[in-house]
This record gives structure tokens, C-alpha cells and sequence, in this order.
């Protein structure tokens, strides 16, 4: 049995690195060889491989009970949630997806790796930071945009995320980029950061604090951090105008998104620059990225859709042979189907990931 286990192990492991592996829409970076070396690496972040099908579990009990099939009443809930949920995915979106956990808006005629770096040098062009700056990144994943703000900015970056594994990710990152001495990474709750009063000239968040029970909170943080006359900008996920809660189909996308992406609950995009000023900040400016002229964001989600089918039975092997965690299947097809929820939502425009807001802390 364990002779017959070692042949599939390399019959599949040879497939991965000239077929592709899985990913959130099978959109793979890097090359084959890079693909499947992840691939026969797949973890269950700071979970033991052996407890990867309990946290997928409990991250789906968060949102099989409660009102509305959600148990997101009580905001100490979250953080437990959102730490367990990127345990489970934090390699599948970094094999799949890069190392930018984040939409871009498709740029004609450059690549998606392009459009991302793109997107990412905008958020720090918009603080208008001189080069040794202390900036913050708040939810900072494995890194990537921190990466690329750093080398385009010469600003030195210190992240915060929750979870342990992406700390340890982000930082064996940086210093492979070479970048470590500008990069910092700490593991914490941005809902009470371990950083003094007044100590960064500013701050940045993409699609990260959508991850908050309550904005206000993440904003009042960021707020008390920052340096008197810095700026902070973010990319926000909510509902657009175009969203109506009457609408049944409408709901079921916004809850759709919630379920797979750890949320507990989609904003309006009336509500950001309310919250942004009720903890004190100065709104500067306020836009949705994802409109026209910008190129669709959800494009790449549609990618590759045939590809999933023969992927779902390569992790499906893989998960079988124990090379990659009992519930990792599970995990792949909540988010193929979290992506066809994205997807829709941003064809009928009642959803954006990227609804930016500039704000200023008075001097």
C-alpha cells in the first residue's frame, strides 16, 4: 500500500509541475516547477495537518447559526474566526493568487502582476511619504504589497496581521526579497495594536479591514497611531449603490461573500467616510476604483473554470495520499464557489472591493 501510495504520490506531483495545480480561480503565477513544489506543500497554516477538517469546520459553524445563518453577533467572535480562516487558505491564495492577497483593476495590455504592483504603488503615492518613513500596513497577509511599497516608496514598512503563519510567511518573503531591513512584521489585532500614540507618518489597509466587526474600531486605532498631519488610505469591500437589500438574489450574493471570505458583514459605501470622520479624520477624497475607465476586476475569477474539475480530483488524490490535509478540499470548493458569489457580484455592479477613501489625521 505505501509503494502503490509513493508511485501516485509521484504521478501527481509530475503532474503539478507541467499541468498547474488548484487555486481560488486556477489562475496560477510563476512557473510549473515553482507551482508544484507548493503544491506537495500545502498546510493548514498554524493548524496541525491533523486539525486542518476541525478548522474548517468550526470557521463553517460561524455561519451556520445566528440570524440570517451567521453567529457574528458578538465582535469577540471575529478575530478567532478570520485567524482560523487564513490558516486555511493562506496557502491556497499564495499558490494560486501571488503574494497580494487583493483585487486590482485589469489594466489593458499589462499583466495581472503588473496591475497589482500598480494598484499597491497608488496607496502609497497617496500618502506622499518622503523615503525613511515609518508607514503602517494594516492587515498585511504574506506581505506583497508591503514589498512593493517599500521598494517603490523607500518608506520602511512595519505590518500587522493576525495570524502567526502569514507572519512567518511575510517575513521569509522579505528577507528572500531582500527587503527586511525596510519590511517589519508583527502578529496582532488591529483592533488593539501594539504600537505607540503618534508614531507613524502613515498608514495604508488593502481589502483588509473588512475583516473588522466594527470599522470604527480599526479606524480609531489607526487614527491613534498616526503622526498629527499623515494620511491614511484604504480599499474597502461594501456594497455599492446599485446594491438593494429588498432584492433576493442580491442578498444571497452579499452573504454568499461573507461566508467565504470571513466577514461579519458587508458595509455600505455610504457608511466609510461616516465612520472615517466620527473618529476624528479629515476625508480628502473618495472613489470607487472599480468604475469605468478601470477594466473589470472579476475578470481573473472567470479564468479557467474546466481546469477547476481536473484540479478538485488532484487535490482531491493529493488530500487522499495525506500529502495534502484531510478538509483542503473542502476549503478549495468554498472558495470556487465564494469566487462565482465575487464574480457575480461584480458583473451586476452591486459589489467593489475597492472603494477607496484618502483621509487626513489634523494637524
Amino acid at each position: 500500500m505505501e509503494f502503490f501510495k509513493e508511485l501516485l504520490t509521484i504521478f501527481f506531483t509530475t503532474a503539478l509541475l507541467f499541468g498547474g495545480g488548484f487555486c481560488y480561480c486556477t489562475f496560477l503565477l510563476g512557473s510549473g516547477e515553482q507551482r508544484g513544489k507548493r503544491a506537495v506543500q500545502l498546510s493548514g497554516g498554524s493548524l496541525p495537518k491533523e486539525k486542518v477538517q476541525e478548522g474548517y469546520d468550526r470557521y463553517s459553524s460561524f455561519f451556520e447559526s445566528g440570524p440570517n445563518g451567521k453567529e457574528m453577533d458578538s465582535s469577540d467572535k471575529v478575530p478567532a474566526l478570520v485567524d482560523t480562516f487564513y490558516d486555511l487558505v493562506t496557502d491556497i491564495y499564495e499558490w494560486g493568487w501571488g503574494q497580494s492577497f487583493h483585487f486590482s483593476p485589469r489594466i489593458r495590455g499589462k499583466s495581472h502582476n503588473d496591475a497589482t504592483r500598480i494598484h499597491e504603488e497608488m496607496a502609497v503615492n497617496l500618502l506622499n511619504v518622503e523615503p525613511g518613513a515609518r508607514v503602517l500596513d494594516v492587515g498585511c497577509g504574506v506581505g506583497g504589497p508591503m514589498r512593493a511599497i517599500a521598494a517603490h516608496s523607500g518608506a520602511n514598512v512595519v505590518g500587522i496581521t493576525i495570524n502567526e503563519y502569514q507572519v512567518e510567511r511575510a517575513r521569509a518573503h522579505n528577507k528572500k526579497a531582500g527587503l527586511d531591513s525596510m519590511c517589519e512584521v508583527v502578529c496582532g489585532n488591529f483592533l488593539k495594536m501594539p504600537f505607540d500614540d503618534n508614531s507613524f507618518e502613515g498608514a495604508y489597509s488593502i481589502e483588509a479591514t473588512c475583516h473588522a466587526p466594527k470599522l470604527e474600531e480599526v479606524y480609531g486605532e489607526i487614527y491613534r497611531v498616526l503622526k498629527p498631519g499623515s494620511f491614511y488610505v484604504s480599499y474597502e469591500w461594501v456594497t455599492t449603490e446599485l446594491y438593494n437589500p429588498d432584492d433576493p438574489e442580491h442578498v444571497e450574493i452579499v452573504r454568499g461573500i461573507e461566508r467565504g471570505d470571513a466577514l461579519p458583514g458587508l458595509r455600505s459605501y455610504k457608511d466609510i467616510a461616516n465612520i472615517a470622520t466620527k473618529v476624528g479624520f479629515e476625508v480628502i477624497k473618495e472613489s470607487d476604483l472599480a468604475k469605468p475607465p478601470a477594466e473589470p476586476w472579476w475578470t481573473r475569477l472567470k479564468m479557467g473554470r474546466i481546469a477547476y474539475w481536473r484540479n478538485h480530483v488532484m487535490v482531491t488524490m493529493l488530500s487522499w495520499l495525506g500529502i495534502a490535509p484531510k478538509g483542503v478540499v473542502d476549503v478549495h470548493d468554498m472558495l470556487l464557489v465564494t469566487a462565482d458569489y465575487l464574480t457575480k457580484g461584480g458583473e451586476i455592479g452591486i459589489f467593489t472591493p475597492m472603494h477607496m477613501i484618502l483621509c487626513r489625521k489634523p494637524e
